[in-house]
C-alpha cells in the first residue's frame, strides 16, 4: 500500500522553517511525537529526500551579533544570570534545528533506521530544553529575545551541509561535547544564587546533552567502520578542517567517555596541544 503522507524529512524541514522559538519547538516535540508513534505501531513514516534552507527561520529577536560584539556575561549579578539563561536558550533553540537538518539534509545517505530514531529523540529533547530555559527567564522577568546573541552558532550547519561526517564530528562530538564541560560550572552559579528552578532545569539538560554526545560518537564511529577508516585519524582531519580553532580544556573527561569519546580524540586538538 503506497504512502501519501509527509515523510520525516518534510516534517523536519517544516520545523527548519518555523521562526518562533515557542511555535518551532511545539512543532518540533508534534513531529517528533507522531515519527515515534509511527515506529512503535510498526508503520515508520518514510523518511524521504529534503530540500532543506541552508539558514533555518529566526525570530526578529534576539538581535545576532559577531561573537566578538556579544557583551560579556558576569554571573555574580541577577543581570549576569538573565544573560546566561539567554544564551543556554539561543544555543538550544540552535540545537532543535541542527537536529532536525541532519535528518532533512542528508536523508540521501543510507543509514539505519535508528539514526533517524536517535536525532528526532534529541531534537525533542533540545525542544523541551529551550522550553525549560525559557520558563527560567519569564520567571525572573525577561524572555528569550531580550538580549543580543551569538550570530556563528549555525557556521558549524553551513560549513558541513555536504558532509555527515563532518556533521556529526564538528556538532555532537565537539560543540554538544563542550557543553558537558561547561554545565557544571553553570548549575554552579545557580546554586550559589539559590535558583532552585533554573538547578533543576540545567541538571535535565546536563543530563540528556550526554545521550546527544553520545548519539554523535555512535554514528561516526558506524560511518567509519562501514568505509574501514581509522575514527580517531578521521576526527582529527574533521574538526581541524571544519572547526575554527582548537579544542579548549579543561574538559569533562568522565561525562565524554560516558558518550564515548576517549582522550585520544579531543585532547591532540586541544589549545596549547602542540606547543613544547
Amino acid at each position: 500500500m503506497s504512502q501519501t503522507g509527509p515523510t520525516l524529512t518534510d516534517l523536519a524541514c517544516e520545523v527548519l522553517r518555523t521562526a518562533d522559538g515557542r511555535q518551532k519547538t511545539a512543532l518540533a516535540r508534534r513531529h517528533a511525537a507522531t515519527w515515534q508513534a509511527a515506529r512503535a505501531a510498526g508503520t515508520p513514516l518514510p523518511v524521504g529526500t529534503g530540500t532543506p534552507p541552508l539558514q533555518p527561520a529566526r525570530p526578529e529577536r534576539p538581535e545576532l551579533l559577531d561573537p566578538r560584539d556579544v557583551p560579556r556575561r558576569r554571573p555574580g549579578s541577577p543581570q549576569g544570570r538573565i544573560a546566561i539563561l539567554h544564551a543556554v536558550a539561543h544555543i538550544e533553540l540552535n540545537a532543535v534545528d541542527l537536529h532536525w537538518d541532519i535528518i532533512a539534509r542528508f536523508g540521501h545517505v543510507p543509514m539505519p533506521m535508528g539514526f533517524y530514531d536517535d536525532w528526532v529523540k534529541s531534537a525533542d529533547e533540545e525542544a523541551k530544553h529551550f522550553n525549560l530555559i525559557c520558563d527560567c527567564l519569564e520567571a525572573q522577568g525577561s524572555h528569550y529575545g531580550a538580549l543580543p546573541a551569538h550570530a556563528g552558532m549555525w557556521r558549524a550547519a553551513e560549513d558541513t551541509a555536504e558532509d555527515l561526517l563532518g556533521r556529526l564530528a564538528v556538532v555532537p562530538m565537539v560543540l554538544e561535547a563542550r557543553g558537558l564541560d561547561v554545565t557544571p560550572g553553570m548549575i554552579d552559579v545557580f546554586r550559589k544564587a539559590g535558583d532552585a528552578q533554573t538547578i533543576e532545569a540545567l541538571e535535565v539538560i546536563y543530563a540528556e546533552e550526554v545521550h546527544h554526545v553520545a548519539y554523535g560518537s555512535k554514528w561516526f564511529h558506524f560511518l567509519c567502520g562501514r568505509d574501514n577508516r581509522d575514527p580517531v585519524e578521521v576526527f582529527h582531519d574533521l574538526v581541524t578542517r571544519y572547526f575554527h580553532g582548537p579544542l579548549k580544556p579543561p574538559f569533562n573527561e568522565e561525562k565524554r567517555a560516558e558518550a564515548g569519546i576517549p582522550p585520544d580524540f579531543y585532547w591532540p586538538l586541544a589549545d596549547g596541544a602542540g606547543s613544547t
